[in-house]
């Protein structure tokens, strides 16, 4: 990164404007990647459609739910899953493996800054997701307003910040853009199966539920659906919140001390 400068004159650059040129280069190298922009953009979307019959056939009433306060969680666990954390652990092996992260270190931009800067457009990509799914879901679905809509967006915040944290400790142990595809199938999995995505936590037993809401995810959709519901007590809320910050912190952890910055031979 450099600029022109006249003699006697300094450049002197903020965080600020460090981050936000950062962000623009990989918003212009997003648009160019056909195939993570795919798996950031289309993917999430069109999943969601594919549980509506699964959905209808749970008997989801029940346990006081409807089929928009499943789908619509669903949906924007599918955004994290795929748009966010997916695309990210791609995003962070390519830069370093073509040596970008390296030669970034060696300007003003700080590590954090790096890191911040190049899930900038993506973490955007699916806050915008998540805005056209809930106007798609309220549309289609007849999902009423949020009862309590503090919570849907502390658990969106979240998730897009301890996905974004995830995937740099993914990226970190996946050598190639080709093994991230691998690398990222455990996470994907289970949190598709065990963490609310795809089967609601309040279906399943009551001792199963109460392991799967560890899991990294599971706060996230709990909070999501809460948010809508209303039926989350304070001490929920506040259990959800705890597990995800908790994952947030050692994730964020991890990636300060295992984030490989050259690329894995």
């Amino acid at each position: 990164m450099s600029t022109l400068t006249t003699p006697g004159t300094s450049t002197r650059t903020t965080p600020a404007g460090r981050l936000g040129a950062l962000a623009r280069a990989e918003f212009t190298l997003l648009g160019r990647s056909k195939a993570t922009l795919l798996t950031a953009v289309l993917v999430p979307l069109a999943l969601p459609f594919s549980l509506r019959t699964v959905v209808d056939d749970m008997d989801v009433e029940k346990v006081g739910l409807s089929v928009g306060t499943v789908l619509l969680p669903a949906a924007i666990g599918f955004a994290l899953l795929f748009g966010v954390y997916s695309a990210l652990v791609g995003i962070y092996t390519t830069r370093r493996e073509e040596l970008v992260l390296k030669r970034l270190r060696t300007g003003e931009l700080r590590d954090v800054e790096i890191l911040c800067g190049t899930a900038l457009p993506v973490v955007a990509t699916g806050v915008v997701q998540s805005l056209v799914l809930v106007a798609g879901s309220t549309l289609l679905l007849d999902l009423p307003a949020p009862h309590a809509p503090q919570l849907a967006v502390l658990g969106l915040l979240l998730g897009l910040v301890m996905c974004a944290a995830l995937a740099a400790v993914t990226a970190a142990v996946t050598r190639t853009v080709e093994n991230a595809q691998v690398t990222t199938l455990p996470f994907v999995l289970i949190s598709m199966t065990l963490s609310g995505v795809t089967v609601p936590l309040e279906v399943l037993p009551d001792r199963l539920a109460s392991v799967c809401e560890l899991l990294p995810l599971s706060p996230v959709i709990t909070l999501v659906r809460g948010g809508w519901t209303g039926t989350l007590s304070l001490y929920e809320a506040l259990g959800a919140l705890a597990t995800a910050v908790a994952w947030t912190v050692l994730a964020v952890f991890a990636v300060g001390r295992w984030f490989r910055w050259e690329p894995r031979r």
